[in-house]
C-alpha cells in the first residue's frame, strides 16, 4: 500500500510542477495533495504543522495566480477587457500550435482586448498587455517555485523514511 501511495504522490508531485505551467491544471493543489498522500502510508509519522503551513501556501498562491495578472494589467494602465484578452489569449495559445504559445497566447490577448476596449490607445494597450505578460511569468514563476518546493519537501521525508520503503 505505501508503495503505491509514493508512486501516486511522486506522479501527483510531477503533474503540479506541469500544471504550473498550463492553466488547465492546478499546480500547487496537485502537488499539495501528491505530499498529503505521503503521510497517508501508516509507518510515517504526519507532520500536521508542514501539512497546514504548506495548505496555506497552496491557497495563497491560488489566490495570488488570479491576482498578479490582472494587477499587472491594471498597474500598466488596462481594462478589464485587457484581463479577460489574457485568459482568453492563454487557452488559445495552449491550443494553438506554435512554439510559446503559452507566453505568446496572454500578451497577444491582452493587447487585442485593449484595442476592442479601445483602438484608439495602441500605446496604452501595448503597456497593458506588458503588464499583463509580465504579471503572468511572475504567477507562473511563483508557481512553479512552490511546486518544486513541495516537490523537494517529499522527497526529504521519503529519504527520512527511507526504512519503510526499503
Amino acid at each position: 500500500m505505501e508503495y503505491i501511495l509514493l508512486l501516486i504522490g511522486f506522479c501527483l508531485m510531477l503533474v503540479g510542477i506541469a500544471g504550473s505551467l498550463l492553466p488547465a491544471l492546478p499546480g500547487p493543489p496537485l502537488s499539495w495533495v501528491g505530499l498529503l498522500l505521503l503521510y497517508f502510508c501508516p509507518t510515517i509519522e504526519t507532520n500536521y504543522w508542514l501539512l497546514g503551513i504548506t495548505l496555506l501556501i497552496t491557497i495563497i498562491i491560488g489566490i495570488l495566480d488570479y491576482v498578479i495578472p490582472a494587477q499587472g494589467t491594471k498597474f500598466f494602465g488596462g481594462s478589464s477587457y485587457g484581463i479577460w484578452g489574457t485568459n482568453i489569449g492563454l487557452i488559445v495559445g495552449l491550443i494553438a500550435p506554435i512554439p510559446f504559445g503559452f507566453l505568446i497566447g496572454p500578451f497577444l490577448g491582452a493587447f487585442i482586448g485593449e484595442l476592442i476596449y479601445n483602438f484608439n490607445e495602441k500605446e496604452r494597450a501595448l503597456k497593458a498587455a506588458l503588464g499583463s505578460f509580465i504579471g503572468f511569468v511572475a504567477g507562473t514563476f511563483m508557481k512553479v517555485f512552490v511546486s518544486f518546493i513541495f516537490l523537494v519537501l517529499f522527497l526529504i521525508i521519503v529519504w527520512q523514511n527511507k526504512s519503510v520503503w526499503i
